[in-house]
Order: C-alpha cells, then sequence, then structure tokens
C-alpha cells in the first residue's frame, strides 16, 4: 500500500512539474501562410499539428493562412495530401507574435502498372479473339472510299464552298446573258402563238403584195 502510494506522489509531482514548466513557456501567436516550394503558389486547407501540445490540430483556410496561439520551442508540424511533411519550430520571439512563411515541397509519388483487361477469364478472351472480325487492309478501304456510290452519298451531304458557290452563280449570269442576247423574252418563239401571228401575217402580206405586182 505504502509503495502505490508513494508511485502516485511521484507521478502528481511530475505532472506539477510538467505543467510549472509548460506555463512558464512564452505564449506566442504564431501565424503565418503555406506555400508551394516550387511554384510560390498558396497551398490552401493544410493540417497544422501542434505535437508539442496535446497534439493540438488546426487548418488553413483556402489562402494557406493559419493564425493560433503556440509556446516558444513548440514544434509545429504541417500535413497536406501530396506534398511532404514539413515541420516549423518557433523561435525564441521579443515580443508575443512569431509570422513564418512556410514552404511545402510536392510529393510525387508513381503507382504500379495496371493493365485492365475487358475479359474476365482466359475463355471469355478465346471466345471474343474467334469472333473477331478482321479489318480491310488499306487498299480495300481506299477503293471503298472512292467507288462512285460513295462519293454520290458524299456529294449529298457535303455543302458547297465559296469558290463552288461563285463559280455556279457566274456561270448563271453568263447564260442569263446569253439567253438575253438571242432572246430578250429568254423564251422560245416556236412556242410562243404571238410568233405564228406574225409570221402568218407577213406571209399573207408578202402573198399580197406579190399579187398586186403581178396585175400591174
Amino acid at each position: 500500500m505504502r509503495l502505490f502510494r508513494n508511485i502516485f506522489v511521484i507521478l502528481l509531482v511530475m505532472g506539477m512539474a510538467v505543467s510549472s514548466f509548460a506555463q512558464q513557456k512564452k505564449l506566442v501567436q504564431f501565424s503565418g501562410v503555406i506555400h508551394n516550394a516550387d511554384t510560390n503558389v498558396v497551398v490552401p486547407y493544410v493540417t497544422v499539428i501542434n505535437q508539442s501540445f496535446n497534439s493540438q490540430t488546426f487548418t488553413a483556410n483556402h489562402q494557406g493562412y493559419f493564425s493560433f496561439v503556440a509556446h516558444e520551442g513548440d514544434t509545429i508540424l504541417f500535413r497536406s495530401v501530396g506534398y511532404r511533411a514539413a515541420q516549423v519550430v518557433i523561435p525564441k520571439v521579443p515580443d508575443d507574435k512569431y509570422t513564418a512563411m512556410v514552404h511545402m515541397t510536392a510529393e510525387i509519388k508513381e503507382l504500379p502498372v495496371v493493365t485492365p483487361y475487358p475479359w474476365a477469364s482466359i475463355d471469355e478472351f478465346n471466345m471474343a479473339f474467334m469472333s473477331l472480325e478482321i479489318a480491310d487492309d488499306d487498299i480495300v478501304v481506299a477503293k471503298k472510299n472512292l467507288s462512285p456510290e460513295s462519293i454520290a452519298a458524299l456529294a449529298a451531304v457535303t455543302p458547297r464552298s465559296a469558290e463552288e458557290i461563285q463559280n455556279f452563280s457566274a456561270m448563271q449570269n453568263h447564260i442569263r446573258l446569253s439567253n438575253q442576247a438571242v432572246n430578250q423574252r429568254m423564251a422560245n418563239p416556236l412556242l410562243s402563238p404571238f410568233a405564228w401571228g406574225n409570221l402568218i401575217r407577213q406571209i399573207a402580206e408578202g402573198n399580197k403584195s406579190r399579187s398586186r405586182g403581178n396585175n400591174q
């Protein structure tokens, strides 16, 4: 019984000593911004752990800024996914504030190569391989693309270029001007009843003039 009492007293004294030592350490407002060591870009939402004081945990904001109360000599650990952990020991400062620029190095982890296959077993692979349709070679594909059916299908859906539209418009204007030079009405005179009437009238007048000449 006396042994347990002595152990309890020793532990109590040690706890009081540690507590008094911690109270003697100066409190400091520790603030700073966390940057990427390579690109100098802020690292957001970094986990900040005070390893010297009950592993108190804090989180930096979206701009990489943090601020909390710590003691001089405390070891502060910074952790973030994709970065190597960084440590900062708060030094002794003349006032009650300490500001630091924390730099974290990006950590690249290469995962082993994984090759996915669409078949669950060798039997499924053999079945898929046996039913595989071999594609045509380049010559056969070229012949299919240059066939009259393929060209006609492409011509039906392919829009005309600006050069083709300009050539077609110029050709239409040329045909229109040529027809106007031949016939102002742009019509076949053989199909016009007025033209036939004028022809019959001219023939009749010619006959009359010839008959008058014979009578004289």
